[in-house]
């Protein structure tokens, strides 16, 4: 099993993100968030998906950015499906699992 916790920043709704796959070609997603809009989602699309289709389409491509694309607010900058594909990649062996991060910087540093 692999774990995330996604903070997607100001609006403080926490995604806890759980993936577990038997034979890396399937992988089980359960996601807990504080946000309606990807609870919403992962009500409507389901839980269980083929890794491959999920995980190694274009960028933006995939049944999570559709599903967003049509129902989510205007936050384009909101990480929390990359990081639940994140989640899903590593616990299939489609990536490794490494830290993601978004840091502001001050100007002057």
């Amino acid at each position: 099993m692999t774990k995330v916790t996604i903070n997607p920043g100001v609006c403080g709704l926490i995604t806890a993100v759980e993936a577990r796959s038997e034979d890396q070609m399937e992988v089980e997603l359960t996601v807990k968030s504080g946000c309606e809009a990807v609870r919403n989602m992962m009500k409507e699309l389901g839980g269980t998906f083929d890794a491959f289709s999920l995980c190694l389409g274009k960028p933006g491509s995939g049944p999570f950015y559709d599903y967003a694309r049509e129902h989510f607010p205007g936050h384009a900058s909101c990480p929390v499906i990359a990081g639940i594909l994140k989640c899903a990649e590593a616990e299939c062996g489609l990536a490794l699992p490494r830290e993601a991060s978004i840091t502001f910087e001050k100007e002057g540093d």
